[in-house]
């Protein structure tokens, strides 16, 4: 908290700075602004994988092998760990606007770095540096969303973040697919260089961009906080129920918050947020664990694997690129409308099939060689004289994809930023569940060119090994978070409530002042049926929230 108070006169000033200037208050455009970091990290993945496999890149960077091609890639991920655990130390007593900043900074100039890279190693310092900034928005921007938005299109909104990175990776593929036609090194510096325009693209956004109402009211920017609140969700009627609902409970947890300790990372190890804190982490680390990533850094090698080499695995490349992108948009709905659990446990089985479909094709049709194209990293491959097989491969890897599309893909950043509820802890915990699927992503992308090349097609029941644990994982562990309020969500932790809470019955009760009229919003959930009720009733007595007894303004009844 010192730490905190030290930098209360620059916050102050940076909040000032950005209020100098005008405003959108529509929270689709304010979060497609926001997230604008996911398509930084969507085109750093397609700008190496649409170039490892060019004669321009090899020769210019003397060939490398499959662990120094590992390092390339995976250094990005390496760059966001550290930049994901960093996000914390700046948003938390700075604000989410100037985090979002800092991250166009870091990518820009990682991008600059990379476009002039003489050799391997500057290559990697840039896409470290970039990492960094990729890390800080991955970390931010879903926080700053979820904060943001009503909890009826939170998952739309939350959503909105996988949608960018795969729209980045979509756009990245095919303007590297364009120059890749040219000879010579200017190919992959056009290309790289290209990636500026999202940093500067972001910075200038964040000055129209409102601050988290959540941050203003740790701050003690009560005012500011309800106008917030009020804009995004009302249209600036202060007195529309869920806007006095919202700012009730934001006061609610500030008040708790401010009597608790100083937060660290070891607070996020307590007896009170252990639990939460390891389901973060977990969901984080299973998304990569999916596989999802082998798909988009080296599915150049998978299907040269299958036996398509040249253009044609460029072209058959990028329609997964394109099936991803088209996939993500029916789950910014279905997460909304069916929940977060339904999703990833239905989005886990179907990519264990797949992975398992793919290494039995591959297993039982491909052949040894002992390279392909001069690269030794590829060990086996399907013979010309089996093109269906070879079409067999490519027709799971495609369903693989759009099953994680619509599922993991999207559900994961948009869970994990609302699964913390506490204000407390929440940017402090998105910090470090980030970071772990950050060290993961780096160690995928070290780990597979060396797997691909030792135990070839086995990669891919390793994979669907961990689609089939992380069904179980979310089946027993993962409480639904689907239509509740970040402090509510807060509560299911609080109160021990099983992931399979919804078939218990549950009643809240929130109340909130209208003239001389206390609303109260009764919630019930019972076997999976919300059932909302508006009631209107008097408490003379009472002229304020903190008037009410604590039974009327939350009340938890559990049969």
């Amino acid at each position: 908290m010192g730490y905190e108070k030290r930098l209360v006169g620059s916050a102050n000033k940076i909040k000032n700075f950005f209020d100098r200037f005008p405003k959108v208050y529509n929270v689709y455009i304010v979060c497609s602004i926001s997230t604008i970091s996911g398509m930084m990290f969507g085109v750093d993945i397609s700008s190496i994988s649409a170039f490892i496999g060019t004669d321009q890149y090899r020769r210019y960077f003397n060939n490398p092998g499959s662990a120094i091609q590992g390092f390339i890639t995976s250094s990005m991920a390496l760059g966001s760990f550290f930049g994901s655990l960093a996000t914390s130390f700046v948003s938390e007593p700075l604000g989410r606007r100037i985090s979002l900043v800092i991250c166009s900074f870091f990518w820009v100039v990682g991008a600059a770095i990379q476009s002039s890279a003489q050799n391997r190693a500057q290559l990697i310092i840039g896409r470290l540096i970039s990492g960094i900034g990729v890390g800080i928005g991955s970390t931010v921007a879903p926080v700053y969303g979820s904060e943001l938005a009503p909890r009826k299109v939170r998952g739309f909104v939350g959503g909105l973040f996988q949608f960018c990175v795969t729209l980045g990776i979509l756009i990245m593929f095919y303007v590297s697919y364009g120059l890749h036609f040219i000879n010579g090194v200017a190919s992959f510096r056009i290309a790289w260089g290209f990636q500026i325009i999202f940093g500067l693209a972001l910075f200038l956004g964040v000055f129209f961009l409102p601050e988290s109402p959540r941050w203003l009211a740790k701050h003690g920017f009560w005012d500011e906080c309800e106008s917030v609140v009020s804009k995004i969700q009302a249209k600036g009627n202060t007195e529309d129920p869920d806007v006095r609902i919202e700012i009730a409970e934001i006061k609610e947890q500030i008040l708790v918050d401010e009597k608790a300790d100083t937060i660290t990372y070891a607070t996020l190890f307590n007896r009170r947020y252990r639990f939460r804190t390891v389901t973060a982490i977990f969901a984080q680390i299973w998304q990569q664990l999916t596989g999802m990533n082998v798909m988009m850094y080296y599915i150049v090698y998978i299907f040269q694997m299958a036996g398509y080499t040249g253009n044609t695995n460029l072209v058959a490349s990028s329609i997964q690129y394109v099936l991803n992108t088209v996939l993500t948009i029916p789950a910014l709905f279905l997460l909304d409308k069916i929940g977060r659990r339904p999703v990833l446990m239905v989005g886990a089985l179907l990519m264990m099939i797949f992975q398992f479909a793919v290494a039995g094709i591959l297993g039982t049709y491909s052949e040894p060689v002992s390279s392909v194209g001069g690269d030794d990293t590829i060990r086996i491959r399907i013979p010309d004289s089996n093109k269906s097989a070879a079409r067999g491969v490519i027709a799971m890897c495609y369903l693989f994809v759009c099953s994680f599309a619509s599922t993991w893909g999207v559900g994961i950043w948009l869970y994990c930023s609302e699964v913390w509820g506490d204000n407390a802890i929440r940017q402090r915990g998105a910090s470090l569940s980030t970071a772990a699927n950050w060290i993961f992503n780096f160690a995928i992308g070290m780990y597979t060119p060396s797997s691909f090349k030792n135990i070839t097609w086995k990669t891919y029941c390793i994979y669907a090994t961990f689609c089939a644990c992380m069904f179980f994982h979310v089946m027993f562990f993962f409480p639904e978070t689907k239509g509740k309020r970040l402090e509510e969500i807060a509560q299911i932790w609080d109160e021990h409530i099983p992931a399979w809470g919804d078939r218990f019955l549950a009643a809240r009760v929130y109340c909130c002042r209208r003239e001389k009229t206390w609303l109260v919003k009764c919630k019930l959930n019972m076997l999976r049926m919300p059932i909302e009720v508006m009631v209107s009733t008097r408490f003379p007595a009472a002229n304020s929230v903190d008037d009410m007894p604590r039974l009327c303004r939350v009340l938890m009844i559990y049969v």
